[in-house]
């Protein structure tokens, strides 16, 4: 399941030489998605932060496979604000570059900016989160996880341990959600598929939610309040990521609980403190988010810049995690 905002058809056609088929105008005005002269391709990238060890590794990912492919990144970090993305792409335009790519601090704001891109004939790559514009011509290609299906495989976890998470055996199960960035892409939709899913199971409610802005400090801040606000009805974390998990175990650890066991803990990207924490029996189930999107991201700006044609939307493919699952697999994992 998928934003309808991602998806205008399966595959986009972009014209050899120039963008103009798909609104991108006309390559003259811009750089024209060709590469320099010596065939050297240079992207943009504006990327969101360094919030979390997710994106660290996102971040890494992207600088070391773009010295690989012998692309010419310009790179700069945003600090979570969309005002900084927005100034940054624009620089990109200005300096000419073959192919911008971002990951966007929330989902609104970008049609002005977007259109400045496209009126320049540079070609835009969303990476890991998505946009809601009223043109969708506006961007090539989406390359990220689907969120929406994170929450849902978090969300029936939960149903299928419900009788497990019901820490006091009153018959429901109370739980606290750890939002994303408001207005972020994953927030918004990590939210959207727990919920559909457990609607189905009238034992389960979420009591309390609230932004943790994606950061472990974040995490434990709002945990701390959800304790005090009910000291001994919580039954399970849902964390809409790792980082905020983490401080949650912070938080309920202080509190003189056990995470784990008192409150059950469900988190979303599989990073290694994460991971780690889930082998330690601290946190329940972690649903996988695959930062390493570089590879993958390099390989559609040359397609793009070559002319050639590109999927609308790529998934990467993942999986989720038990404890049992997380040890075994803790000795070789990248990010």
């Amino acid at each position: 399941m998928v934003k309808k905002t991602l998806i205008a058809a399966s595959t986009l056609s972009l014209c050899a030489l120039t963008l103009s088929a798909c609104g991108g105008g006309d390559s003259a005005a811009g750089s024209g998605g060709n590469g320099g002269s010596d065939g050297t391709i240079t992207m943009g990238f504006a990327q969101v932060g360094a919030e979390s060890g997710w994106r660290t590794a996102n971040t890494d990912s992207i600088k070391q496979s773009a010295e690989d492919a012998g692309v010419e990144l310009q790179f700069s970090d945003a600090q979570q604000k969309q005002e900084n993305q927005i100034s940054a792409i624009r620089t990109y335009i200005q300096q000419k570059v073959d192919v911008i790519a971002f990951s966007p601090v929330v989902e609104t704001g970008w049609d002005a900016v977007l259109q400045e891109a496209k009126a320049a004939g540079i070609p835009v790559i969303l990476t890991d989160r998505a946009v809601d514009v009223q043109d969708d011509s506006l961007y090539v290609t989406f390359l990220g996880s689907d969120f929406v299906e994170e929450g849902q495989k978090a969300g029936q976890w939960l149903v299928d341990n419900a009788a497990e998470a019901d820490a006091d055996g009153d018959g429901d199960v109370n739980v606290v959600e750890l939002q994303g960035t408001t207005g972020a892409a994953p927030a918004i939709d990590r939210k959207e598929g727990f919920e559909e899913v457990i609607a189905d199971d009238d034992t389960i409610s979420i009591s309390q939610s609230q932004t943790g802005d994606f950061t472990r400090d974040g995490g434990k801040q709002v945990m701390e309040a959800f304790l005090q606000n009910e000291p001994e009805g919580i039954d399970v974390v849902y964390a809409h990521n790792d980082d905020m998990g983490l401080g949650a175990i912070e938080a309920i650890e202080a509190a003189g609980l056990t995470p784990g066991e008192d409150i059950k803990i469900i988190t979303v990207d599989a990073v290694k403190d994460g991971m780690q924490a889930l082998a330690d029996g601290k946190i329940n189930f972690i649903v996988e988010c695959n930062p390493l999107l570089g590879p993958q991201l390099m390989e559609l700006a040359e397609k793009v810049v070559a002319g050639e044609e590109v999927e609308s939307r790529v998934v990467t493919e993942e999986t989720t995690f038990t404890q049992e699952q997380a040890a075994e697999a803790l000795p070789d994992r990248q990010y």
